[in-house]
């Protein structure tokens, strides 16, 4: 099965837009973690490294942005948080079509512990007006991301991995923003995942059908805006419901699915995600086992919601 990183993914489609003068990519002293080092060896008149000195990133990328450019600024998940007041005051509030790409999100920078893991970005990023927030499931829909970024108007956050990942889409696929994605039909449950989990999720459900339990596994790649009538129509279709996200279950995908069937449908519903906790150092597979991010909770949690269910 080939495998690769969103943020590799992200690095590899910067390339393709390099033939594009207004697009300006932008680093904190972090463009081989990144994936940005290869645009600057090859476009160093559109490349800007700030330094270590995040809020500057947003700066000069929002200012970038007002003359006309379209800024991709990139660093760590976690390091995109210090400027989180500019992102708010300076991109979202003008709608700047500034592009805030981060890698290393979650637990994925396992061995740096929690000091370098990301587990509350989405929640942070998704309550900013005009801010939209996209989580790729795999590389083919991270370059999508990509493409289709450059061209539209308005600011987002982009969240990426660091860890190879299973590819679950054809490389002619688009991604479509705002838009839920469809991977496997069912009739008894829904997981609803983004990110690092939807093939978790695709594992899971296999697992489940064997065990006589039609599973619907929907890719939530834009958090904000959600694809509501997706998760409305799949809970009202199911009757059940569960979020795996590679972050907090406060604030994350979890809670804005919660937001959407406490008004609409409130049917049975989990949440798989971080229990509130920070992460720690350690190896990435051992992390997500702890926090219960395997294809093994997912089903056990499946299994306890169709009980509640009945």
């Amino acid at each position: 099965m080939e495998k690769k990183s969103t943020r590799d993914a992200y690095g590899e489609a910067l390339l393709k837009l390099g033939g594009n003068h207004d697009i300006i990519v932008l680093d904190a002293d972090l463009s081989v973690s990144t994936q940005t080092g290869k645009f600057a060896k090859l476009f160093p008149g559109q490349f800007i490294n700030v330094g270590c000195a995040e809020q500057n990133l947003i700066g000069v990328a929002a200012g970038l942005a007002i003359g006309g450019k379209i800024p991709f600024a990139s660093t760590y998940a976690i390091f995109s948080l210090r400027a989180w007041e500019q992102i708010r005051n300076t991109i979202a509030h003008d709608r700047l079509p500034v592009k805030v790409a981060v890698s290393h999100a979650g637990l994925t920078n396992a061995p740096d512990g929690a000091s370098h893991q990301a587990l509350e970005d989405i929640a942070l990023m998704r309550v900013i007006p005009n801010m939209s927030v996209i989580v790729p499931a795999d590389g083919v829909e991270a370059a999508s991301v990509v493409q289709m970024e450059a061209e539209r108007k308005g600011p987002a956050y982009i969240r990426l991995n660091r860890s190879k990942t299973p590819i679950l889409f054809l490389h002619d696929y688009q991604f479509e923003f705002g838009k839920a994605v469809y991977i496997a039909d069912g009739q008894d449950i829904t997981l609803l995942a983004t990110g690092t989990m939807v093939h978790l999720a695709v594992l899971a459900s296999e697992v489940l059908k064997r065990a006589g339990i039609s599973t619907r596994v929907i890719n939530i790649s834009t958090i904000k805006p959600l694809d509501t009538d997706a998760v409305i129509r799949a809970a009202r279709e199911t009757g059940a419901v569960i979020t795996v996200e590679e972050h907090s279950v406060m604030g994350g995908l979890g809670s804005a699915v919660a937001e959407v069937l406490s008004e609409h449908v409130p049917v049975p519903m989990s949440l798989i995600g971080v229990r509130d906790v920070f992460g720690e150092s350690g190896e990435y597979e051992d992390l997500l086992e702890k926090h219960g991010l395997t294809v093994e909770c997912i089903v056990s949690s499946a299994q306890s919601l169709l009980r509640r269910k009945k």
